[in-house]
């Protein structure tokens, strides 16, 4: 690593960098279609989804009464935590320049957002924050909900997925926001399941 206005340039190994950069390439430059090309830019952002975080809050709330007002607290806190672990601790330490930046990529790369972040691309912040939250939300649901909300990380995945897609992150950027946002979102998790939990109140039948 070498040394860019008071942050370390990532060095990573060759053979894991093309492997990087061969994915991207096949992620961002090839596996697209008009489709995809108008919706996903769509999907990542984060007012797309406040409908579903309001369903969140009506339905802890409604069901689990105090503990459920505890739940939004706790999951308020574990989006704070991620953003901030990504955002200021990891970004603020390493730097990456983004395929969107990156001169050898200015010829093939496909950017389909009206804004390319001069912030680090590693890690993905998207990554960290919606991983961190599908886990708290499966982690605190699983028992006394339904499994089925595993179903969740489809939808940290496909987020995560358009980072790569628009061309603001590398792969290599998403898997370890996962990684990153899965350990956070689940010790968030563990914490309210010890100090609180949701009990297992009757659900109400039009939840």
């Amino acid at each position: 690593m070498t040394l860019l206005e008071n942050k370390l340039v990532m060095y990573i190994p060759e053979g894991i960098k093309n492997l990087d950069y061969f994915l991207f390439s096949k992620l961002n430059g090839q596996w697209h279609n008009s489709f995809l090309d108008a919706a996903i830019p769509f999907i990542r952002e984060s007012y797309f989804w406040i409908p579903f975080y309001f369903f969140l809050i009506l339905f802890t709330t409604i069901n689990f009464k105090i503990k459920g007002w505890y739940w939004v607290l706790f999951f308020i806190i574990n989006a704070m935590l991620s953003d901030f672990v990504s955002s200021d601790i990891i970004k603020g330490a390493f730097f990456r320049i983004r395929p969107c930046h990156d001169p050898s990529l200015a010829d093939t790369v496909r950017f389909l957002v009206s804004y390319c972040p001069v912030s680090s691309s590693f890690t993905s912040s998207h990554a960290v924050n919606h991983f961190a939250a599908a886990m708290f939300i499966f982690t605190t649901f699983k028992k006394p909900v339904s499994r089925y909300w595993g179903y969740i990380f489809l939808w940290a995945f496909f987020i995560s997925y358009a980072q790569v897609y628009v061309g603001v992150h590398f792969p290599l950027d998403v898997f370890c926001g996962a990684i990153v946002g899965l350990i956070l979102g689940y010790i968030t998790a563990k914490i309210f399941n010890s100090r609180i939990g949701l009990d297992g109140a009757k659900l109400k039948k039009y939840l």
